[in-house]
């Protein structure tokens, strides 16, 4: 995939992905601890670089989620939208509302030649209505 997207090969940047994609949604700070675990001396600097490369390159997507802290996706080159937990936070891919993309359309384009909708639906994942209900 590297290669591909004519990126040089090092471990970090492998580690980096790797963690991606064991870990969907993930935060910055539990993909450093998933690197660490097969690159115990990475630093801080070195995972953020490589997930700035890695978006870059169109390999990773970076969502952020209003409140929340930027999280990764191994989930590149389709328009889907995501589903959050208000509760406990839990993030789940949701294929587009409808049609292609950009799956929705705006009510207006303002000359905007429009490529892309983020869409993220928020509520209470299963485990915390099921906490919530006497």
């Amino acid at each position: 995939m590297l290669r591909g997207a004519a990126m040089r090969v090092t471990r970090p940047r492998l580690a980096v992905l790797t963690a991606v994609y064991a870990n969907p949604h993930a935060d910055t700070d539990s993909l450093i601890g998933a690197v660490r675990t097969e690159l115990p001396a990475v630093s801080h600097q070195a995972v953020y670089d490589c997930l700035h490369a890695l978006t870059a390159a169109g390999l990773v997507r970076r969502i952020q989620p209003s409140g929340s802290v930027a999280r990764y996706e191994s989930r590149v080159g389709d328009n889907h939208h995501h589903v959050m937990c208000r509760s406990c936070g839990v993030i789940a891919d949701v294929d587009c509302a409808v049609g292609h993309a950009p799956c929705l359309t705006a009510s207006g384009d303002h000359g905007f030649e429009i490529d892309e909708a983020e869409v993220i639906y928020w509520g209470l994942c299963a485990n915390c209505s099921n906490a919530s209900t006497p």
